[in-house]
C-alpha cells in the first residue's frame, strides 16, 4: 500500500526497469532475510517481522507492471493484455503453494550448509526459491524488456476501421481531460472487490472448521484444494473475459461480475434446522441464564479427549448454539460463484481505470488503486475476524451482501462517467462545438 504510489511515481520520469529492478531485488533480500532469521540469538520476531515488511514493499511493483501494460497497448488491445497479465497473476498465486506443499517433504531439519549457516529445511526453501524466482526476474528485466509506449489515441485516428472510443484526437494537457471523479469511483469499486476476496480468504479455514467439524490440518488441506480449483477457475475467466467484453463492454463485465459475487454471498446466508457441533473442550455444562436450548443436543457434559484436536464450533462463540450450519453443499457452490465473479471484477476493473486516465504516465495513479485494494486486504480479515467471530455468518456475509450492493448503485449511478478517456474527451469537444 505504501510501496505502490512511490514506484509508481517513479516509473514516470525514468525507465520502467529501475523500480522493476529495485522493487525485486528488496524482494529477494526479504527472502534472504526470511531464509536466515534462525540466526539472531534475540528478537528474531522483529527480523521476521522486518523481512515480511519488505516483502510487500517489494510486491509494490505491480503498479509499475500495469501501467506499463497500460501505457503499450491499444485500447483495442488492453483487455487481453490486462486478462493475460491477471491469468498469469492467478497461475502463480496456484503453483506458489504447490511448489510450497512439495518442499515439505524436505522436512523440519533438512540439511545444513555450515559454511554460510544455510539451513535448508521446509520453512527456508520456500523463501530460497522465491529469492532465486527474483534473480531470475533481474535477468529478464535487464536482458528482455524494453520500454514501449503506444499512443493509441494518435493511432485510432488515422485508423478508420477503429471502434468508437479510439476516434478521438486528442490535443492539450491530457490531465485537465481526466474525470477525477470517475477515478475516485474506480478505486471506490476496487477497494471492494479486493475487500470481498480477502474476506472470502481468510473466513475459509475458520468457517470450515466451525460448520464440518474439520481439524486444522484438515481445513488447511481440503481449502487448499478449494483455492487451487478456484485459481483454475480464474485462468478460465480471464481467457473468457478477453472475448465477453468486445461484445458486452467493460462495464457490464464488471456489473455482471459483482452480481455473481452477491449471489455467491447470499447462498453462504445459513438457513435450515441443523446446527453445528459444539467443541465444549474446557467449557462447563452450564450457562449463566440457565440450561442450553434443546437445539444443541447436549444432556451431559461431552466426554473430552485430550489426546486428539478438539473439533466444531466453539462454545466461546455464542452464535453457534443458535445459528444453523452452513452446508458444505452451500459452501461449494459459493466458493464456485465468487471464483467466477472475482476475476472478472478484478481485470474489468483496472482495465476500465486504464482508459478513463487515458495517455498520460500512470504510474502514480497506478499505485493509488494499487494501495487502495493492498488497504483492503488489510482491513477485510479485520473485519470479518471480529464480525465472524462476534456475531457470526448471518451478520458477516450480510454485511459484505450488503456492500456489494452498495458497490453495484455506486457503479449504476457514475456509469455514464466511467468511459475511456478518448471518449469522455471526444464528448466534450463536440460540446464546446455546439
Amino acid at each position: 500500500m505504501v510501496a505502490s504510489p512511490i514506484f509508481g511515481l517513479w516509473s514516470n520520469y525514468r525507465p520502467r526497469r529501475e523500480p522493476l529492478i529495485v522493487s525485486i531485488f528488496i524482494n529477494v533480500a526479504a527472502n534472504i532475510l526470511y531464509a536466515y532469521v534462525h540466526i539472531p540469538h534475540s528478537h528474531n520476531k522483529y527480523y521476521m517481522l522486518a523481512a515480511r515488511t519488505c516483502v510487500g514493499l517489494g510486491a509494490g511493483n505491480v503498479a509499475v507492471v500495469r501501467s506499463y501494460v497500460a501505457g503499450a497497448t491499444t485500447l483495442n488491445e488492453r483487455n487481453s493484455a490486462m486478462a493475460n497479465m491477471s491469468a498469469s497473476q492467478a497461475l502463480g498465486f496456484i503453483l506458489g503453494p504447490v511448489l510450497q506443499a512439495c518442499m515439505s517433504f524436505i522436512g523440519e531439519r533438512g540439511v545444513t550448509w555450515e559454511l554460510i549457516d544455510l539451513q535448508l529445511n521446509m520453512y527456508t526453501a520456500p523463501a530460497l526459491l522465491g529469492a532465486l524466482f527474483g534473480v531470475v526476474n533481474i535477468v529478464l528485466v535487464i536482458a528482455v524488456l524494453r520500454e514501449h509506449c503506444v499512443d493509441d489515441l494518435e493511432r485510432s485516428f488515422n485508423n478508420i476501421n477503429s471502434i468508437s472510443e479510439e476516434r478521438v484526437e486528442v490535443t492539450g494537457d491530457a490531465e485537465e481531460g481526466i474525470d477525477q471523479v470517475a477515478v475516485v469511483t474506480s478505486n471506490l469499486l476496487f477497494f471492494v472487490i479486493l475487500f470481498i476476496f480477502a474476506v472470502f480468504e481468510t473466513i475459509s479455514t475458520p468457517l470450515s472448521m466451525d460448520m464440518y467439524s474439520w481439524t486444522r490440518a484438515q481445513a488447511v488441506y481440503y481449502n487448499g484444494i478449494i483455492l487451487a480449483a478456484i485459481g483454475f477457475e480464474s485462468v478460465l475467466v480471464f481467457m473468457a473475459v478477453k472475448s465477453i467484453s468486445k461484445i458486452t463492454g467493460d462495464r457490464l463485465v464488471l456489473l455482471g461480475g459483482l452480481v455473481i459475487i452477491f449471489c455467491g454471498f447470499l447462498i453462504l446466508l445459513p438457513w435450515g434446522n441443523q446446527f453445528p457441533k459444539i467443541q465444549w473442550t474446557g467449557i462447563q455444562n452450564t450457562t449463566t441464564n440457565g440450561t442450553f436450548s434443546a437445539t444443541t443436543n447436549v444432556t451431559s457434559s461431552p466426554p473430552r479427549n485430550d489426546l486428539s484436536e478438539p473439533t466444531g464450533c466453539p462454545a466461546q462463540q455464542t452464535w453457534c448454539q443458535y445459528i444453523p450450519v452452513i452446508h458444505l453443499a452451500q459452501y461449494i457452490t459459493s466458493d464456485i460463484l465468487i471464483g467466477m465473479g472475482y476475476p472478472a471484477c478484478n481485470v474489468m476493473s483496472y482495465t476500465l481505470y486504464s482508459k478513463i486516465l487515458g495517455p498520460k504516465p500512470q504510474g502514480v495513479y497506478m499505485g493509488w488503486l494499487t494501495a487502495s485494494g493492498s488497504g483492503a486486504r488489510t482491513l477485510g480479515p479485520v473485519f470479518v475476524s471480529q464480525v465472524y467471530t462476534s456475531l457470526g455468518p448471518r451478520w458477516a456475509f450480510g454485511a459484505v451482501c450488503g456492500l456489494v450492493v452498495a458497490a453495484v448503485v455506486l457503479l449504476g449511478v457514475m456509469y455514464k462517467r466511467l468511459i475511456a478517456f478518448s471518449l469522455r474527451y471526444g464528448r466534450l469537444q463536440e460540446q464546446v462545438a455546439a
